[in-house]
């Protein structure tokens, strides 16, 4: 599936050479159709939404919650249960505000290992802010979620079990649905899944799933930046409490008090970012064009394909599971006796743009006893030869430091 030429950034040239993109862990790129929503929106339709009964505002808004409809139905919620927030980070902090407040001395929070930051710092704080303790889940050797760490850690006592469902680091694809059932059937808890580098890579089915929140972000499945998306079950999203105070939130404002208005705008205080939501809209468009089963094959064969050539080159340890078919299209590796900044930097002298660092996983790094990783990561838009490429850098690093 060779998709490029939909993506005008991948025309450009770094150092003479063709830019290959492999940091979509990060941020994606934007094909044509959304970059054209977003420029067909403010040329066109630009006006706040919901408040104006002039055309131009009714205009805006059918195409706002329009796309508020096609997002919640590419993962199979309906348009009430989805709310837009900035980013897959604002959606997690929502969550940690406002069941946090629910939370008392005695009542535990239940992470893993390799969450990241995102996932991670929000349920520290909260629980170190409410007197709860937070609890986390162990990975195997071979960078899996220990399901018997989950069952051992599990009792009445915890109210949230937070789980990401693809690892930004390990590339560990995380059975969600398993989870879910372990997680209902021994405690009283609420699973809030971080879908940040699911979204975009694969079919989701929310209600399947079984998670009860799942959040994700709009600028990894080749949508803009600033819009995410909270998905919850309707009667939670009812008892929880707001996370921002403001305009259009509300029901009813008087000197004495407020009603909120029902979920999901009960959670979207002020103006939101209409032209970002629009453009999501698009990508999801485009998405269900190319068909979400061909995007899960061309990751796997592209991951398949680089693992093989990874392994032919010597001094190099990948983590992760060790087969495509168990992790998303993200490979993390170290050279032995080169920092990744120094493979990143190298390789981006050659046209290759990937990430060091230790990807915004500080405590998963401390479990892995390195101090940072390399890391490739995939869309739709590589291809093979965008591998060759990344293989060819790999070789010059060594090449340097032999």
């Amino acid at each position: 599936m060779n998709l490029a030429k939909d993506f005008p950034i991948l025309k450009r040239k770094f150092n003479g050479k063709r830019l290959v993109y492999l940091d979509s862990a990060a941020t994606s790129q934007k094909p044509r159709q959304v970059i054209s929503a977003l420029k067909e929106f403010y040329e066109k339709y630009n006006a706040n939404v919901h408040r104006g009964v002039y055309n131009l505002s009714e205009e805006a808004t059918q195409r706002y919650e329009g796309a508020r409809t096609k997002i919640a139905s590419f993962i199979g919620a309906r348009a009430e249960e989805i709310v837009f927030t900035k980013n897959c980070t604002e959606a997690l902090n929502l969550l940690a505000y406002s069941l946090g407040k629910e939370l008392r001395g005695r009542d535990e929070i239940l992470i893993s290992q390799m969450e990241h930051h995102s996932n991670f710092v929000p349920w520290q704080q909260i629980a170190l802010e409410r007197g709860a303790k937070l609890k986390f889940v162990e990975i195997t050797k071979e960078g899996k979620l220990n399901l018997a760490s989950l069952k051992k850690q599990l009792s009445k006592k915890t109210k949230v079990v937070a789980l990401t469902h693809v690892s930004n680091v390990l590339g560990t694809i995380n059975p969600i649905k398993e989870i879910a059932e372990i997680v209902h059937k021994n405690s009283g808890a609420v699973l809030v899944i971080d879908g940040a580098q699911a979204l975009g890579h694969m079919a989701v089915d929310i209600k399947k799933l079984g998670a009860d929140f799942y959040a994700f972000s709009g600028h990894k499945m080749l949508g803009p930046l600033g819009i995410g998306c909270l998905y919850g079950k309707r009667e939670l999203f009812q008892k929880m409490k707001p996370f921002l105070y403001g305009g259009k939130m509300i029901k009813e404002v008087s000197f004495v008090g407020t009603t909120f208005a029902e979920p999901p705008y009960k959670f979207e205080a002020g103006t939101q970012p209409i032209a970002e939501v629009v453009a999501l809209g698009a990508a999801v468009d485009y998405l269900n064009e190319k068909g979400m089963g061909k995007i899960e094959e061309s990751d796997r064969k592209l991951v398949s394909y680089a693992l093989k050539e990874l392994g032919k080159i010597p001094e190099i340890e990948i983590y992760g599971p060790k087969t495509a078919e168990e992790r998303g299209a993200v490979i993390a590796f170290n050279i032995k006796g080169v920092h990744s900044h120094d493979v990143a930097t190298i390789l981006d002298s050659e046209g290759v743009a990937m990430r060091g660092g230790h990807h915004c996983c500080m405590p998963l790094m401390s479990v892995l006893k390195i101090p940072g990783a390399a890391r490739a990561s995939f869309h739709i838009y590589n291809t093979k030869e965008d591998v060759d490429a990344f293989i060819r850098g790999i070789r010059k690093v060594r090449e340097v430091f032999k």
